[in-house]
């Protein structure tokens, strides 16, 4: 400890008199904070290293009982503490929050030991950058989601579009003139499902004297970029249509959009609150609706097989931390990254049931609005099964990195960070070789480097084997 605040010099007297043997515990156990609590609860001295206190106020603590220094819902543990260190000697780790004038609570984990006088020794960890590293972490993981759903969006929006439209839309291979893909609208103007027309020749389904029509109309739509609208006879007297066509690029394939148009689609059938509310309930993924603070209004079925619940009633009004993620810490990160972002996507993390029975999951979650204020909405997967069946390397690289977090607290988080990319870099390095059976030349165009640039990663991460490489050599 580098700094210590009492009232007196004879309130620093507990800890000077403490024994050799409880010295060494509190030197071993000492963090941020010390606290000497005599037996009636009260603080009679504070130590904490560094120049400022971690705590707001915690200068002023002595004379103070501890359970008023820490939030409400600490209270419990403290006293928990207190009991426990006068009972057994010495108490397991527990974290409390600590009000803050800044606006957040700070977390502490405090581990409790009694003196020989009767009075206890409370030594404490500040978890604030444990906290912000994991803050830091689901905010990348959420970046990255949300590029991924952009893509994702993309496509759902023209597959949207493609299978929604009342024209019957083909796509088709310029060169071979087979059918790539066709929508919902083709199959039923050609009375034949969509997976049969994939794959046969185009033209199809068009009445011989308007063959060559069509064929000009493709012809053109190669040469211009889009050609239409051209007057066809359908076959099998299915009347006749206005057909357009464009031509456009894919990867390295030339493909030619066909539109037969004049054509409508069913209307669906409605879909009632009822079948909503039902669809939930019996959903397989653990569906739960919160207050904005994050105490459960509803909770489906999978949700209460997953918390070993008996009813509805036994969850309602009570905190989804208490089953969901770390006490006091996950589900804070969850409702933190809905008030920046309004929505966490797939998040990993696990579900601790009543009787012990303990699932990983994934977790997404949104903002809802409504005429009776805001709340939220979790979606729980259980992943415990795909977890097991994950790929050797994978699971290699996933407990890696999990070594690497256990150290947090212990090493800086530049050396953390840098120890994870090159991992992260050999991990991927040596999946380019393996899929490209030791070709460095080709491994490299695969991890998008220059053959030189590849070389010096294999030589830092010991992987050259050699400065040769067979493969190229052929």
């Amino acid at each position: 400890m580098t700094s210590g605040h009492s009232a007196s010099d004879a309130s620093r007297a507990p800890l000077s008199g403490l024994a050799p043997d409880w010295a060494a515990k509190l030197i071993t156990a000492t963090s941020e904070v010390a606290l000497v609590v005599d037996r009636g609860g009260i603080i009679r001295h504070v130590e904490f290293s560094g120049t400022e206190a971690p705590v707001d106020g915690a200068e002023g603590w002595i004379g103070t009982p501890w359970v008023d220094t820490v939030t409400p819902e600490s209270r419990g543990k403290i006293e928990q503490m207190l009991r426990e260190a006068t009972s057994a000697g010495t108490t397991r780790r527990r974290q409390v929050n600590h009000p803050s004038r800044a606006g957040a609570d700070i977390p502490v984990a405090y581990n409790a030991v009694r003196a020989e006088d009767g009075s206890v020794v409370a030594v404490g960890r500040d978890l604030r950058a444990i906290s912000t590293l994991q803050q830091r972490l689901v905010d990348t993981q959420q970046a990255m989601e949300r590029d991924y759903w952009k893509l994702r969006h993309v496509e759902t929006r023209y597959r949207l579009l493609f299978q929604l439209s009342t024209d019957a839309i083909i796509v088709v291979d310029a060169d071979t003139m087979k059918v790539v893909d066709a929508s919902n609208a083709a199959s039923r103007l050609f009375d034949l499902p969509a997976e049969k027309l994939v794959g046969r020749s185009f033209p199809l389904g068009i009445a011989a004297g308007s063959a060559r029509a069509m064929e000009d109309l493709l012809a053109a739509a190669r040469t211009t970029g889009h050609a239409g609208d051209v007057r066809i006879t359908l076959a099998d007297d299915r009347g006749e249509s206005l057909a357009s066509a464009s031509c456009f690029r894919q990867e390295n394939l030339t493909l030619l959009l066909v539109r037969l148009s004049r054509f409508a689609a069913p209307v669906g059938a409605s879909v009632t609150r009822e079948q909503v509310l039902a669809l939930v309930q019996a959903a397989p993924d653990a569906c739960v609706i919160t207050d904005a603070e994050g105490d459960i209004v509803y909770a489906n079925r999978a949700f209460l097989d997953l918390a070993q619940l008996a009813s509805e009633e036994q969850a309602k009004a009570r905190s989804l931390g208490n089953w969901v993620g770390r006490p006091g810490a996950d589900l804070q990160v969850f409702l933190s990254t809905l008030k920046k972002h309004g929505v966490v996507r797939v998040a990993a993390s696990s579900v601790r049931g009543d009787l012990g029975l303990s699932s990983e999951i994934e977790l997404s979650a949104v903002t809802l609005t409504g005429g009776d204020g805001a709340g939220i909405g979790f979606i729980m997967r259980d992943v415990g099964r795909r977890v097991a069946t994950v790929p050797h390397g994978a699971r290699d690289l996933t407990k890696a990195v999990e070594d690497l977090t256990a150290l947090v607290g212990r090493v800086s988080l530049p050396t953390l960070v840098k120890d994870t990319t090159d991992l992260v870099e050999r991990h991927f390095i040596e999946a380019a070789l393996e899929l490209t059976g030791d070709n460095r030349t080709t491994a490299a165009e695969v991890l998008g480097l220059s053959r030189q640039t590849l070389y010096v990663k294999l030589r830092r991460h010991g992987l050259s084997g050699g400065d040769t490489d067979t493969a190229e050599a052929v």
